[in-house]
């Protein structure tokens, strides 16, 4: 078994525990591999040991994957499975084209125009993009994401629009090392979700926790874990 291999399976067994730990069902918790600075290579090595689910935070490195990967690669395995790419990063209105063109998801949606620009560039042969907002937790200057109170609107203005199906949020806190102050972040994500949907909206998706979060992530009601470091390894930024 590949080192990768070998590295998902604890992943899911660590989702798994979380699940049950949390009196949820693993199935209920979608794992995304972030594979952003990896190469295709480490992409299909993960795909053959089952993975389906890729996220990226740069727009170039990610177009170029989607565009570089094999079709029927996955027949070799006698399974035909279709890998969805999932937009985690920054996104600026000059890339939003390559996204929409080549993404099925987009998990951080924080601002109006990017969305509109979403929805018109996407091509018509395509399903509509699946995405999610990003909420800004932990109230940090430097991170991106939509200002809680700021959320039921954009949402509103999201479900208006005919390219997109909204279905949920994201968020990226502030680092912790302890499990209760993990969880602290994840809470108001979920609050603000639940309040959201209890306005009418009918969301489905909470993506939310990381490599060193994860557990806490779940225990709030996590439905995407984003997972690249326990997977891949630490990166190289050099």
């Amino acid at each position: 078994m590949s080192a990768i291999a070998s590295n998902l399976q604890a992943v899911r067994a660590r989702i798994a525990d979380a699940a049950k730990a949390a009196g949820r069902l693993p199935e209920s918790i979608q794992l995304l591999a972030v594979s952003k600075t990896w190469p295709l290579a480490c992409v299909l090595e993960a795909a053959d040991a089952g993975q389906t689910a890729f996220g990226e935070n740069y727009v170039q490195e990610g177009v170029d994957k989607v565009m570089a990967l094999p079709q029927g690669h996955f027949q070799r395995a006698a399974v035909n499975r279709q890998i969805d790419w999932h937009f985690i990063g920054p996104l600026q209105s000059n890339k939003t084209r390559l996204v929409a063109e080549h993404f099925n998801w987009v998990h951080s949606i924080e601002r109006l125009k990017i969305a509109e620009r979403l929805s018109a560039q996407r091509p018509a042969s395509l399903p509509p993009l699946q995405v999610c907002i990003q909420i800004n937790v932990s109230g940090e200057a430097s991170k991106s994401g939509c200002a809680p109170d700021a959320t039921l609107a954009l949402c509103q203005a999201i479900v208006a629009l005919p390219n997109l199906q909204l279905r949920g949020l994201m968020a990226i806190p502030e680092p912790a090392d302890d499990f209760a102050a993990q969880r602290v972040p994840f809470r108001q994500l979920r609050e603000i979700y639940e309040n959201i949907r209890a306005a009418g909206r009918p969301l489905d998706t909470l993506s939310m926790g990381m490599s060193h979060d994860l557990e806490a992530a779940i225990a709030e009601g996590a439905t995407i874990v984003r997972i690249g470091t326990a997977i891949f390894g630490e990166r190289n930024y050099a």
